[in-house]
């Protein structure tokens, strides 16, 4: 008798379904095809009609010229690209398949070609002071620094005329939309939860630019003068109430201590008499030229009922 389980029809067809999809994608186990970003850049999907009879009659006739001018015309062919930078190949004004080049040496076609060099290096610019008014109506001034880099040459080319500048404007009213949410007390306090919701608000929004945007610090806050003097006379009085408060604390705990120290010294009346002579000692020490003689009060009222 055979333990084998036969598999149901609709997991051949998944199974089937799945090595269909591979294969069109071109992704397998253990093999990974070249990134194409086409699908990304806006009028990738429209229908392509080739680039034509007349477009491969260029592409021929600028082959020709390469062969019949080498190597002479190897000298305008190739191209070097840095470790850092993409090279983003346009040929006949169509994006030629498998991305950017580079780093290193690569070929283009004289007159038919075109190509321009992505830097993926990290950038960082400052934001420009932007006047915000806050949620509890207070216009304050504020500046950041937005750390950002190139992830994919491709669609920073294809998808947007200026990456750069558009992410500069980009950041700037970000700032002033984020910040219009927030109390003055939560701009001064939160700045590190603020500027990572805007990191998040950013690189989600520069992703379909291939803008990756690394880092943003807020730098300073600056307040009106007005602002300032009020903000200062509150916090004077805050201290001085504060200031207040500890000397009451001090004459109470002080007078506790009076208190005690007096009913110490009633039970003993020769502890009187160390105390006068200690005072005594500490004047003397000061003072020299004076010197304080204590009279009983009972032996004035002695004499004054004998006379």
């Amino acid at each position: 008798m055979s333990n084998r389980v036969t598999p149901e029809p609709t997991e051949n067809v998944e199974l089937m379904d799945s090595n269909n999809r591979k294969a069109r994608t071109g992704h397998t186990t253990g093999y990974s095809s070249a990134p194409d970003h086409r699908a990304d850049v806006i009028g990738a999907g429209e229908p392509e009609g080739g680039i034509g009879i007349c477009g491969w009659i260029l592409t021929g006739l600028s082959m020709l010229i390469v062969l019949f001018t080498c190597p002479f015309s190897l000298c305008v062919c190739i191209k070097v690209v840095q470790e850092y930078e993409r090279a983003v190949i346009f040929r006949l004004g169509r994006l030629l398949p498998g991305g950017a080049k580079g780093p290193g040496i690569f070929f283009i076609l004289p007159c038919i070609e075109s190509y321009t060099k992505v830097d993926l290096r990290t950038v960082s610019f400052d934001v420009p002071p932007q006047e915000v008014l806050t949620r509890d109506s207070v216009t304050v001034s504020v500046d950041a620094v937005v750390y950002y880099r190139v992830q994919n040459a491709t669609i920073s080319i294809a998808n947007v005329e200026n990456a750069n500048a558009s992410t500069r404007l980009l950041a700037q009213t970000t700032l002033r939309n984020v910040l219009g949410t927030k109390n003055l007390a939560e701009i001064l306090s939160d700045r590190e939860g603020i500027s990572h919701f805007m990191q998040s608000s950013l690189d989600e929004a520069t992703d379909p630019w291939g803008i990756k945007v690394e880092r943003v610090e807020i730098k300073d806050v600056r307040l009106p003068v007005q602002l300032q003097r009020a903000m200062a006379a509150e916090a004077e009085a805050a201290r001085e109430a504060r200031a207040k408060v500890i000397a009451a604390e001090g004459e109470r705990n002080a007078s506790r201590a009076l208190k005690e120290a007096a009913d110490v010294i009633a039970e003993s009346p020769s502890a009187l008499q160390l105390r006068y002579l200690q005072t005594l000692n500490t004047i003397s020490a000061e003072k020299n030229s004076t010197i304080i003689f204590p009279l009983p009060i009972d032996l004035l009222s002695s004499m004054v009922n004998r006379k």
